[in-house]
């Protein structure tokens, strides 16, 4: 190739070589004898370190052993005092490198060689150590991620106190990598370190960020699979979270939350597990619960379905198939079932209904193994007629890759022979491509066969005929299996069916004109198979059909076709009257050509003929017992020791039997029979009975697992527990904790059993500064807090008694000054020296103590600074800003109203005349807003008369530089929905969007403390959201007193008065009171409470919002718990998602 340039193939080969390894690291294996690595290990400059170290590494994929180098590499991650005594000067005399880059390729070469050298591994933990405290949160991770994985048991309780710092760190990165790290210190299999593990997985579970619960679910599934207290802590945030967390942390924890309820509430009676198993049984009365929940469209969806079939799925999956297929016995399945109290109801279950809520999304997501994870919920917990969901997303998927489409049809089969109809109308789908492999091609055409119907079969038929003529023999011996069961399975098709197969049988021009002979016998086969299994099922119905078989035995010549032809010539020899007068001929054909028969055909002849000869009469009885000897003195001498050894038994169990016997009485043995004639006769002498179908033999695993496609238990696979197997120890741990973790250690001391808590506390309260009760003034000014600038009341008031009586109120001027009652009776009190001496005095006082202190904060409301937002930027306003924020006042047009005050602020330099805002449907609507404000006085308007907005006073002009404010009332159409304006400037119209804060379609509700428990108290349960959120606003206002060097205020009132004016900056709310923990640690924010309350504008429904601190220190970042109590579910969870949104914003 272009030999007037020199160059050559090869040359150009390695030219091009060349050219594609610019730039990459590829020199780094050329040289596995580069003698410069300890020079650059020891150089001065990171670069040449790093190029040392990838040249390393390089060596070792290649599988060179470079742990000699193991003390120059090291040194990067020891301490150098600490090499002094191990190595050699000229490895002490080289420092730690501060490069994330050289410090990532040191830990991948300590992990590959730290069990080999696990002395020098050793000296690296205190580096380790140090670098989890580094700032840069990629130092730490990798720092954590490298102690987990030197798997020494040494160190493992240092890792595990690394893990659990990491746990509480920060950084979400890290967190995650603690996540990951503690499947890798649990494989040390260290017993006492199994507790503080489970320990810290609880505490990643509870975390906010879906990455970490992701990790934390996989870790979960990994160390602690059984212990459903960690889940049941915080499940239902687990399902809320759900959609948020990455696709293979999805797939984990989907599982984990399945197991939680089945083992806790048990199956749902009314999903297709359980529901066919209850209509099937015969002894359930009308009246029985368990059948109560049947309806008749319900009914109507299982009437096609394998209720036998589903019954021994839903086995499978919580014993297994291997237990279930060893114990289970079909004569006695009454003791295999599950009583009724084992289930539960997915349409009245709050956790039932979560889970479903929570993996509804999930079946439409873009990874297909999600998908098939939440279709498996649906199928075992979603009720039989919601099932139907399930179908649309597995059908999207099968549009995949190959391997996709494989595991989700395996999937799919399964699903189909349970319940046949749920895949009936979607038939098409799984027709025939020409792309899909053999694997593909079975399952569609054993689904196909499945889910055939009436309505459908004479189309899947029709397909059918097409797949026979495939050049892939195999594939079309495939279709005529499927035509056999779709004839088995509708009986109305078993004669079009069976006259077709006969029409294939009788074609002879299948090896001339589709490959080799021993594709066609296998084609063959399995017709003859096929009409074999529909003749079965109702022998004398088909009688022409065996003749014709009878009749074309000379020209079958496959040996397994020929064998099952006469199988049924010995089963079928006295079905009608034509069939006996063929045995005598048929006989003698098959003993003249017995020498040349297969081995298979052979064994076939024996017991048919003997059968022939057990029924035979008269004259043909004679001739058949000439053949019958013929053929046995044959089989005595065949090479094959099959055919001598059947042929000997059957010759010597004749020769208890002269002739044919007449039964006295049918199935009754009469006394002077000997054993071996009761034999022959049930072998060769009994009627033809119909034939029960035979029960499943199939293996199921659950859905999505690597067991239902590889049909045996795969490393790891777990069937699902018990149901209601949760021992109730554990639920009650779990309620308790539940309740604990929704009520924010709120509730009275009083345990289950009546007894007070061991701590106790008198409350702190300050009667005139939050409660506002005794104000009736309907003005809410910022709607915050109540003020009273004349009095300087001390910030914390501390009473002997927690919450009196509402007849023995304080009087609030009455109000003790702190030293006066800080007393030794006040500190009894409080420390309560005797926890275990409650008496029912106390009970019958009324005197109800808590574990907090109620705390005042001082002049809050004129701090609350409202958050602005940009309705139009000078860019496209020509020069003219226009900011919004939203206002705490009430229209007094109308509840649907919401009041906005708009700043206006010309940032050009001329005069911008004219500006408004309008609607943009302002032509048909300016009427009724004229008519509304003329009458807003005398009459409340209705919804369709109330406009998207009330008029605006016209601003005349604005020059240059100046601002003016205006005040807006508009009516949105949906509290998460943009309402559409337009600024009229200058006889411009620019459309601008008007975007809603739910935290101002709510007015503050002034209510007390004790008001607030009981509203509280009413609305548990499905009216009761939760969520948990990080916040840091404290820090820079506690920063900014120390960088200042002023008088350090106190850390909890900070903590409060920052969330105090987070959550009043941010909503519409009234402030009812803030707790504070009394008997927690002097840097511990735990426990501490904030509660506030407001009313729906449009509906009056009161709204609870409480914020509790979870844990975290006053000087580190809190995990807030934000619950909100309100009918209106909807508003209520997304006015709760708002509140989480502004608490975890950075300041």
């Amino acid at each position: 190739m272009f030999p007037q340039f020199g160059a050559t193939a090869e040359t150009l080969s390695k030219a091009s070589t060349l050219v594609f390894r610019i730039g990459t690291d590829a020199h780094l294996y050329d040289d596995p004898e580069d003698g410069n690595i300890v020079e650059l290990l020891e150089s001065k400059f990171d670069s040449e370190k790093c190029e040392a170290l990838k040249r390393l590494l390089a060596l070792i994929a290649q599988g060179i052993d470079v742990s000699n180098f193991f003390p120059q590499v090291s040194l990067y991650s020891f301490n150098s005092q600490l090499l002094s005594n191990h190595l050699d000067y000229h490895v002490v005399k080289n420092v730690a490198s501060q490069s994330l880059e050289v410090k990532k390729l040191v830990y991948l070469y300590l992990l590959h060689y730290a069990e080999k050298r696990p002395n020098e591994a050793l000296l690296s933990i205190n580096c380790f150590q140090k670098d989890l405290g580094d700032t840069n949160p990629l130092v730490r991770a990798c720092a954590l991620r490298t102690m987990a994985g030197i798997r020494l048991h040494v160190i493992a309780p240092l890792v595990l106190v690394a893990v659990g710092k990491c746990a509480r760190d920060p950084s979400v990165y890290v967190r995650k990598c603690a996540a990951s790290a503690l499947p890798k210190l649990y494989d040390l299999r260290i017993e006492d370190n199994n507790s503080s593990i489970e320990e810290v997985v609880g505490i990643l579970l509870n975390d906010n960020s879906p990455g970490v619960v992701g990790a934390a679910a996989a870790a979960f599934a990994s160390v602690c699979p059984d212990n459903f207290s960690l889940i049941g802590k915080s499940y239902r945030r687990l399902c809320e979270i759900l959609p948020d967390v990455e696709e293979w942390g999805q797939i984990v924890l989907i599982g984990i939350l399945l197991r939680y309820v089945i083992a806790k509430h048990g199956l749902a009676k009314e999903s297709v597990m359980s529901f066919l198993h209850h209509t099937e049984t015969p002894h359930v009365g009308e009246d029985d619960p368990t059948t109560n929940f049947m309806k008749e469209e319900t009914i109507g969806m299982m009437d096609t379905a394998n209720s036998e079939l589903t019954h021994m799925i839903c086995r499978s999956y919580i014993e297994g198939p291997d237990e279930y297929l060893s114990r289970s016995s079909y004569i006695n399945k009454g003791s295999n079932t599950l009583d009724s109290a084992r289930y539960t109801s997915s349409k009245s279950n709050d956790d039932v209904k979560l889970l479903l809520q929570g993996t509804s999304p999930l079946l439409w997501s873009y990874n297909s193994a999600v998908v098939i994870a939440a279709a498996g919920v649906h199928w075992i917990m979603a009720p039989v007629e919601n099932v139907k969901r399930i179908v649309k997303p597995l059908l999207f998927v099968l549009r995949s890759s190959h391997a996709t489409r494989y595991v989700v049809l395996y999937n799919i089969q399964v699903f189909a022979k349970a319940m046949p109809s749920l895949f009936a109308p979607y038939y098409e789908d799984f027709f025939i491509s020409s792309s899909d492999t053999y694997q593909i091609r079975s399952l569609k055409l054993d689904i196909l066969s499945s889910i055939a119907m009436d309505s459908s079969v004479s189309a899947i038929l029709r397909e059918f005929q097409d797949y026979i003529r495939d050049p892939d023999r195999r594939f079309a011996a495939d279709t005529v299996s499927a035509i056999g069961l779709c004839a088995q399975r509708l009986p109305a098709m078993a004669e079009t069916c069976l006259d077709g197969l006969l029409a294939l049988s009788r074609q002879e021009i299948f090896s001339s004109e589709f490959g080799s002979v021993d594709e066609e016998s296998r084609v063959l086969t399995q017709i003859i198979m096929s009409i074999k299994s529909i003749v079965k099922h109702n022998p004398l119905r088909h009688e022409k059909v065996i003749i014709q078989l009878f009749r074309k035995l000379d020209s079958i010549k496959v040996p397994a076709a020929r064998a099952m032809v006469i199988w049924m010539l010995g089963e079928y020899n006295t079905l009608g009257g034509i069939i006996p007068k063929m045995l005598t001929t048929i006989l003698k054909y098959l003993a003249w050509c017995f020498k040349s028969e297969a081995l298979e055909a052979k064994l076939q002849i024996l017991p048919a003929i003997v059968k022939v000869l057990y029924n035979a009469k008269g004259d043909d009885h004679l001739t058949v017992r000439k053949v019958v000897n013929y053929v046995f003195d044959l089989a005595e001498c065949d090479i094959s020791y099959d055919v001598r050894d059947r042929a000997r038994l059957l010759k010597k169990t004749l020769e208890y039997n002269s002739g044919p016997r007449i039964l006295e009485t049918e199935n009754s043995i009469p006394a002077e029979k000997d054993l071996q004639h009761a034999v022959l006769e049930h072998l060769f002498g009994g009627n033809l009975k119909p034939v029960s179908p035979e029960p499943p033999n199939s293996r199921f695993y659950l859905p999505g697992s690597l067991s239902q496609i590889v049909l045996h238990a795969a490393p790891g696979y777990e069937p699902l527990p018990k149901p209601c197997s949760l021992l109730q120890d554990d639920l009650d741990q779990i309620s308790n904790d539940i309740r604990g973790m929704d009520l924010n250690e709120m509730n009275d001391s009083n345990t289950s059993s009546g007894s007070l808590d061991e701590e106790t506390a008198s409350d702190y309260s300050s009667q005139n500064s939050i409660s506002g009760s005794s104000n009736n003034s309907d003005s809410y000014e910022n709607g915050s807090v109540s003020e009273d600038n004349g009095n300087n009341e001390p910030l914390i008031e501390i009473s002997e008694v927690g919450i009196a009586p509402r007849n023995e109120n304080v009087d609030p001027q009455s109000s003790l000054a702190v030293g006066e009652l800080m007393s030794k009776t006040a500190l009894e009190s409080w420390l309560d020296e005797h926890p275990g001496l409650a008496n029912k005095d106390q009970s019958d006082s009324n005197r109800v103590r808590r574990t907090s202190a109620r705390i005042s904060i001082g002049d809050i409301a004129s701090r609350v600074k409202p958050k602005v937002y940009t309705l139009l930027d000078p860019a496209n306003g020509n020069g003219l800003k226009v900011d919004y924020s939203f206002s705490s006042e009430v229209s007094s047009i109308s509840p649907l109203l919401v009041c906005v005050e708009v700043l206006f602020k010309n940032c050009s330099a001329e005069v911008v005349p004219e500006i408004t805002l309008v609607d943009e449907d302002s032509n048909s609507q300016r009427d009724s807003a004229d008519q509304l404000v003329v009458g807003s006085e005398s009459t409340v308007p209705s919804l369709s008369e109330v406009p998207n907005l009330v008029p605006l006073e016209e601003v005349t002009s604005l020059e240059p530089g100046q601002a003016i404010k205006r005040t807006i009332q508009v009516r949105f159409h949906h509290h998460l929905l943009p309402l559409k304006l337009a600024l009229l400037s200058n006889g411009k119209r620019i459309p601008v969007k008007l975007r809603p804060d739910i935290g101002y379609f709510v007015k503050p509700l002034h209510m007390s403390i004790e008001v607030f428990l009981d509203k509280e108290s009413h609305l548990p349960g499905m009216f009761e959201y939760i969520r948990r959120c990080n916040f840091c606003d404290h820090l820079v206002e506690l920063n900014k007193d120390k960088s200042q060097g002023a008088i350090e205020k106190d850390k909890f009132l900070v903590i409060c008065e920052s969330i105090a004016l987070k959550m009043l900056s941010n909503a519409n709310l009234f402030l009812v009171s803030t707790d504070m923990p009394v008997d927690s640690k002097l840097d511990d924010a735990k426990g501490l409470c904030l509660r506030f309350s407001c009313k729906i504008l449009s509906s009056s429904v009161p709204c609870l919002i409480s914020v509790t601190v979870e844990e975290g220190k006053c000087s580190e970042p809190l995990n807030l718990s934000v619950k909100v109590n309100c009918e209106e579910t909807v508003f209520g969870l997304n006015l709760l998602n708002r509140v989480v949104n502004f608490l975890a914003e950075a300041p």
